[in-house]
């Protein structure tokens, strides 16, 4: 878990391992959707837009879209989804 991001619109930040062992950096807003709570270790299902960088790359627009201007995203953790 990383501490919030409260630039601009509010994201919850954390870092998930991914098959193969690299990391991904997860930027799900927290203004849009409920708040994951998250715990270290434990499996997690993400539905949202990568995007390569050179630390592994962030998922973002983990979230519903209200206004139907992106294709929206989810979190699923311990059998509830957010979004």
């Amino acid at each position: 878990m990383l501490s919030d991001d409260n630039e601009g619109s509010r994201h919850q930040r954390f870092i998930v391992k991914v098959s193969g062992g690299h990391t991904v950096l997860v930027a799900h807003n927290i203004d849009v959707a409920p708040r994951v709570p998250i715990k270290s270790n434990r499996n997690i299902a993400i539905y949202g837009q990568y995007e390569w960088n050179e630390k592994g790359g962030v998922v973002h627009w983990t979230h519903a879209d209200s206004i139907g201007t992106h294709e929206g995203g989810w979190i699923e953790f311990q059998g509830k989804v957010y979004q």
